[in-house]
């Protein structure tokens, strides 16, 4: 899921500190995914203090008061599986908790406004840079109480993920997902194709796909963060994961070569992508995968996979497989993996009663029950046994797995105003992506991004 939005100056407590600050923090936090290995767990925090419990529940105190909870799952499927999570939480903590779900997008948009206003008590957030940035500016709650109950349940890249750069937690994680090149298995079966793991195999199969009339790839970028995965992992793939963190923190200037050999290679996928896509939103370009009018899609597990939820289309006929090698100096070894999970707000008028809600979230039993009806995303916590997981999550789990490093998506690692800037460069790029065009789309972005990590 998305989660640009435009970042006002904040009005808590703590002072905000500059851009580049944040962002030098932000990569570190994305580095540490690294040593998770996949669900971020890999790596056992058995050595940690933090090794307390397995779960808690709430003490007496708390019961029978009620709190808010502002949430983004606004998606029919992800609303029902944050629902089965909220009910099991209060069954647990005897805590009511009261929801107030937004639309996705308006929520991102506006909630830099909503934390400085009055905000529910806890809300739906993104681990790393974005958690970093509102815990620096004074509007979330440190939850290292919390932490210290549920440590034990998730690896050190987890907590990293969740720590703010003063050093202390302020989110709990729920699950991650993988950004992939999603197919039908029939389709690849009725038209002998096989999976691309080259770049080169990729636009054959591209070209094949045209010619027996179908949409080679579904795209589309109305709502603008959908198309930034797509230079994220054209990024990774011929660059690198170190090469992709300096850039999206600025320290590679966005006219370096290698950017432009980025859009160079995205310009000659172009002819194979879904023609309109800035007018076109994600769902109706899953639609056209599910109605097998096109071959593939690249995007998130939450997305796709949901839309088949939702759609009661065929999900034992959906596949996927990484994005193939571009330099095989890099070979398949990153990709975007996003964490999201729930913070704390500063103004929170109920804050024991939002922690022992939390307390209960951060438990592998919490996560099991969210994921009973969550059918695309997987969670984090150690040893997690899902029994509901289908063949989608699973090789999901097994393919994060492989991954040296992961990225949290290119409006969650960089600044958010940069973020903004780059979803209207590359729907520029998207309307005409000739080699003039990426030149002055460069200098634009490089331009911008002086701008903004000076600031």
């Amino acid at each position: 899921m998305s989660d640009v939005e435009t970042s006002g100056t904040g009005t808590g407590s703590s002072p905000s500190p500059s851009r580049r600050n944040l962002l030098r923090g932000a990569a570190g936090a994305a580095g540490l995914a690294a040593v998770s290995g996949g669900l971020l767990t890999a790596c056992s925090s058995s050595d940690s203090d933090d090794k307390k419990s397995s779960g808690s529940k709430s003490t007496g105190s708390v019961a029978g008061s009620t709190v808010t909870f502002g949430s983004n799952y606004s998606d029919p499927a992800a609303k029902t599986a944050f629902a089965a999570l909220t009910t099991a939480a209060t069954a647990s903590s005897k805590v009511k908790v009261n929801v107030n779900t937004v639309d996705h997008n308006t929520f991102q948009d506006n909630i830099t406004s909503y934390l400085q206003g009055t905000p529910d008590d806890l809300f739906t957030w993104f681990a790393g840079y974005r958690m970093q940035y509102f815990a620096a500016q004074g509007l979330a709650e440190p939850l290292d109480d919390v932490w210290e109950k549920i440590g034990g349940n998730f690896g050190p890249a987890a907590k990293q993920l969740s720590t703010g750069l003063d050093g202390h937690q302020y989110l709990v994680p729920l699950y991650n997902y993988p950004w992939v090149v999603f197919y039908n298995k029939s389709v690849f079966a009725s038209k002998g194709y096989t999976v691309p793991t080259t770049w080169d195999d990729y636009i054959a199969l591209a070209k094949k796909m045209k010619t027996d009339g179908l949409i080679p790839l579904a795209f589309a970028d109305k709502d603008g963060w959908p198309a930034l995965g797509t230079f994220d992992i054209l990024n990774l793939r011929i660059n690198g994961y170190d090469y992709h963190t300096q850039l999206m923190t600025h320290k590679i200037p966005w006219t370096d070569a290698g950017v432009a050999t980025v859009f160079q290679h995205w310009a000659e996928l172009m002819p194979y992508m879904q023609s309109g896509a800035n007018g076109r939103i994600w769902q109706d370009a899953a639609k056209t995968l599910e109605a097998k009018q096109a071959g593939m899609m690249f995007q998130g597990t939450n997305q796709v996979a949901a839309q088949y939820v939702t759609d009661k289309a065929n999900l034992e006929d959906l596949d996927f497989f990484v994005f193939p090698e571009i330099n095989p100096k890099w070979g398949q070894d990153y990709m975007d993996a996003p964490t999201d999970g729930f913070m704390l707000s500063k103004k929170s008028k109920n804050k024991d009663a939002a922690k022992a809600i939390l307390e209960y979230i951060g438990t592998g039993p919490a996560e099991a029950e969210y994921l009973k009806t969550d059918q695309w995303d997987v969670g984090l916590a150690n040893g997690l046994q899902v029994p509901t997981y289908n063949a989608i999550q699973k090789k999901s789990v097994t393919e994060i797995g492989k991954c040296k490093a992961v990225a949290q998506f290119m409006d969650r690692d960089a600044d958010p105003a940069m973020a903004k800037a780059m979803i209207s460069i590359i729907q520029k790029f998207i309307d005409d992506p000739s080699s003039g065009n990426i030149a002055a789309l460069q200098k634009s972005a490089e331009q911008q991004a002086k701008a903004i990590y000076t600031s």
